[in-house]
């Protein structure tokens, strides 16, 4: 069943993977949609942007580390319908990066288990993701 106007929104998120196998999770700053759940980071893709190229930017932005392109591997993706838009969204794995990460939007962060991912209340998007990096890790 779809409704008429409702928007795509494409974004672009990173399953951030340190030596340890441990994921990245930021927490959603007050203020924003869904303040306060946990997430993969990332963000909208910009028009002209790829999705890799988005998180290359946003990963910089959000949390002051550089990688590249051929770093990010696409592992699976989201498609979920919220009340006004629907969301698709690429999960790409990165294990390559200079620099360590830190919330420099005040958000908070994480390094976490994959088994330990249930543990932190996620939007709804991101919750269908969490197998599929327990059976990479």
């Amino acid at each position: 069943m779809s409704s008429p106007g409702r928007r795509l929104l494409l974004v672009a998120a990173c399953a951030l993977v340190d030596a340890d196998g441990r994921i990245l999770l930021a927490q959603r700053p007050e203020g924003k949609n869904l303040a306060g759940l946990w997430e993969f980071p990332g963000g909208k893709v910009e028009p002209g942007e790829t999705p890799e190229e988005t998180l290359v930017r946003e990963l910089h932005e959000e949390l002051g580390i550089t990688t590249k392109v051929p770093c990010l591997a696409p592992l699976t993706f989201a498609s979920h319908t919220y009340e006004d838009f629907h969301l698709l969204m690429p999960l790409y794995v990165c294990r390559r990066f200079e620099g360590i990460p830190v919330g420099k939007e005040g958000q908070a962060i994480k390094w976490v288990r994959s088994a330990n991912l249930r543990d932190y209340p996620m939007p709804p998007a991101d919750e269908p993701l969490i197998p599929f990096l327990q059976d990479l890790l």
